[in-house]
Parts: structure tokens; sequence; C-alpha cells
């Protein structure tokens, strides 16, 4: 089995593991506010599907209406699908759990992390458990430390060491920043996580107050 071969199946492993939380959650929990500054659970969910529906040509199409500027598409063709019902945001999710995409330069990593910092998106302010694999959390994690990934989220982490409460990871030095792995792959996407589910000194610039 191909390297590549074996990441995709893990890739649509995590996607079916995710698309069982989709299936169950209330329909009021997809107007929930998510990590995303700005989206619900609904706009999130139409992002996750978007690179995995659009061709080429579509992408470019979109890309192009918006001068270039990918954030501006995504954001404007996440709020658009959103207007959708809940059943087709959902079909489309599950209709593509086995679907392969790469982002420009980031590889299977790079979709895997996709995938899963989305989740957690909308898992965590939920409250919800979101059972991602220590092997796929281990991959993400190392993707999210890579040069590339850093200069991307211009992330501040001078003088602070991340320590994973769940998992024999750490990066960085300096002052520890304990927490569970995938709340501490969330502050490296520079998200703002809910009070208490950090420990250390750096917390409160990691954390809602």
């Amino acid at each position: 089995m191909s390297a590549d071969s074996y990441s995709m199946a893990n890739i649509a492993a995590e996607r079916r593991a995710f698309t069982k939380i989709l299936e169950v959650l209330p329909q009021q929990a997809w107007d929930a506010a998510s990590l995303c500054a700005g989206w619900r659970v609904r706009e999130v969910v139409a992002h996750m599907a978007m690179p995995l529906r659009f061709s080429t040509p579509r992408f470019i199409g979109e890309l192009l209406r918006s001068r270039g500027n990918f954030a501006r598409m995504a954001d404007r063709v996440a709020r658009h699908d959103a207007q959708e019902p809940v059943s087709t945001l959902l079909h489309r999710w599950r209709a593509n759990e086995d679907t392969l995409w790469k982002p420009p330069g980031g590889g299977l990593q790079g979709a895997l992390t996709h995938d899963i910092v989305h989740g957690l998106d909308i898992t965590i302010p939920l409250g919800l458990k979101h059972p991602v694999s220590d092997a796929s959390l281990r991959t993400v994690l190392d993707h999210a430390t890579s040069p590339l990934s850093r200069k991307h989220f211009r992330l501040d982490l001078a003088g602070v060491r991340l320590e994973a409460t769940d998992l024999d990871w750490a990066f960085g030095d300096g002052e520890p920043l304990r927490g569970a792995a995938h709340h501490l792959l969330m502050v490296l996407m520079d998200r703002r996580l809910p009070s208490g589910a950090l420990d250390g000194g750096a917390t409160a610039r990691f954390t809602t107050a």
C-alpha cells in the first residue's frame, strides 16, 4: 500500500467518525457559534465540504470572483452554501468522505489538518467529544508546527512550551502551557479556547475570558 493510500484511508476514517457526530446534532446546534470567527456550525460544515465538491475550474472561477483572495472567497461561499437545509449540508459532507483532495502546498497532511481542525471548531464550543485518533493528532500537530504553517498563522509562541497532557508530544521552549493535544492544536491554529481548557502562566493569551 502506498503512503498516499494509507493516508487517504486514515482521512476517510476520520471523516466518517465526524459524520457520526453531525448526524446526531440537534437542529439548533447547526446555528450555534463555532471557533471560526463569524461562522456558525453550518458555515463550517459548508466550508469543509467545499474543496471536496468543487472541480478545479470552479474553484479557480470562485477565486477569481473574489479577486484572488482565498479568505474572502471561502467566507462568501460558506455563507452562501450555509443557507441550504441541514440535510443538504450533511449529504454533501457524507457523500465526499472518500474524496481525495490535497490543498496546494499541504498535501494529504494538509487535508487531514483541514478536516480535524474545522471539526474541532465545531465540537469544542458545543462541548462534544471529537474522537480523533492519536496517530492523526500526531500527524496534524507535526503539520501545524512546520515552518510553512507557522509562517502562515504568524502565531507568537515566544517563551511558551506546549505540552500535551494526553499524548507524548511537546513543542517550543519556555514556560509550559499544558492541555489536551487537540486543544494545543487549536492554539497552533490561532483559536481562542474556552476558559479551563489550558493550564499555565500564558493561558490568558490563548483562551477567552
